[in-house]
């Protein structure tokens, strides 16, 4: 059975953030090239669902960013676990503000990245 917060961020767009505020952006290039990024939806319960995606990097996009100037769009796409239910993340973000949209995808197990 697939859990509220779950099917709640399937369903349409949602606003995201990377990473921390305080990471410099050739930590989050570094990251991202290391599959392994932080994303966060800050309009759930609290203080929002931060979740660590294990990126897909045959899915993500960098070539839209530039790092260098800290501007363009990046797009990232992984896999990861809430609340027991397999999930692929889609989001979509602006480099300068770090902040974007995006959704979750319901997956089968055999589907997550390790």
């Amino acid at each position: 059975m697939v859990n509220e917060l779950v099917q709640r961020l399937s369903t349409g767009k949602h606003e995201v953030i990377i990473e921390d505020r305080n990471d410099s952006y050739e930590d989050i290039k570094n990251r991202i090239q290391n599959r392994f990024v932080h994303i966060k939806f800050t309009k759930t319960k609290g203080t929002g669902t931060e979740l660590g995606i294990n990126v897909d990097l045959s899915k993500t996009d960098l070539t839209k960013a530039d790092f260098g100037t800290k501007k363009g769009k990046i797009h990232i796409e992984g896999t990861t676990t809430l609340n027991y239910n397999p999930v692929r993340c889609v989001v979509d973000v602006d480099l300068a503000t770090r902040m974007g949209e995006g959704c979750l995808h319901v997956i089968s197990e055999d589907q997550l990245q390790k």
